[in-house]
């Protein structure tokens, strides 16, 4: 036995309502789609640690989270794990004609838009036209954020340089200032969304992806708070009854400790 057709043998096995597991026989797609999201993030966390063994093991976990889709797939009549990756092998294929193609297309080599151009035609095809087809709305804000400008963008809406994403920045926050004087948290709530998609799409301009910024500032600040907590407790001091003088001094030498 194949080691993927291993794989599926077990999860018909688990999924079999008489002998296999309980839980995983109970699951449906709603349920386990949360597992799927996880398992993703955790592969990313093993390949941001360079830690190529948990990467293993991690992948794996995706794997399994594909064939559980497949399986219930197959069981509802759908599609089943072979109709998943022919799906794929013909969409890699299908937007490669520089790799897969005839001979004109490979001497023609990749040209410059023909992605976005391949999976314009496709979002045609599919029904939906506009060119904000096809980006999953569960997708994390941030990243969310930069599709929608970038596809945007595409068609001509978009700002020529970065410094009118600036300009826009600063206009989102004079606006979100407005907002902060109504005491009214749903305008706050909207104003505060404006000036973090302008400041993505800034980033978009300047080449940044604002979720791996994002993830970078976060851990950034973790290590230094670890640190600034050390340092309060081999004073004896505790965080919660000093000043914010004193607080802001001790995170100025976290950062020139860690820099």
């Amino acid at each position: 036995m194949s080691d993927i057709k291993k794989l599926l043998y077990i999860m018909e096995r688990l999924r079999d309502p008489d002998g296999g597991c309980p839980w995983d026989a109970q699951q449906d797609f709603a349920s386990i789609a949360p597992y799927t999201i996880e398992e993703a993030y955790e592969v990313a966390d093993a390949i941001a640690r360079s830690d190529f063994e948990s990467l293993r093991d991690e992948l794996g976990d995706l794997l399994l989270q594909v064939v559980f889709h497949a399986r219930m797939a197959e069981e509802g009549g759908h599609f089943d794990f072979h109709g998943v990756v022919d799906g794929i092998s013909d969409k890699l294929v299908r937007r490669h004609p520089h790799v897969f193609g005839d001979d004109d297309q490979r001497m023609a080599g990749a040209q410059d838009g023909s992605w976005e151009r391949i999976k314009a035609k496709e979002r045609t095809q599919s029904g939906d036209s506009s060119a904000l087809a096809g980006i999953a709305k569960a997708m994390p804000a941030l990243t969310r954020a930069q599709k929608l400008g970038k596809r945007a963008a595409h068609v001509g809406f978009d700002w020529p340089d970065r410094d009118g994403v600036r300009a826009k920045i600063f206009e989102e926050l004079q606006e979100l200032e407005d907002a902060t004087g109504t005491q009214r948290p749903v305008r706050i709530e909207e104003e505060l969304g404006d000036l973090l998609f302008a400041v993505v799409n800034l980033a978009r301009h300047l080449d940044v992806d604002a979720e791996t910024a994002l993830a970078v500032a976060n851990i950034k600040f973790e290590r230094r708070f670890r640190d600034m907590e050390q340092a309060f407790r081999s004073s004896g001091a505790a965080m919660q009854d000093s000043s914010l003088e004193l607080l802001e001094s001790e995170w100025r030498a976290a950062k020139k400790r860690l820099s």
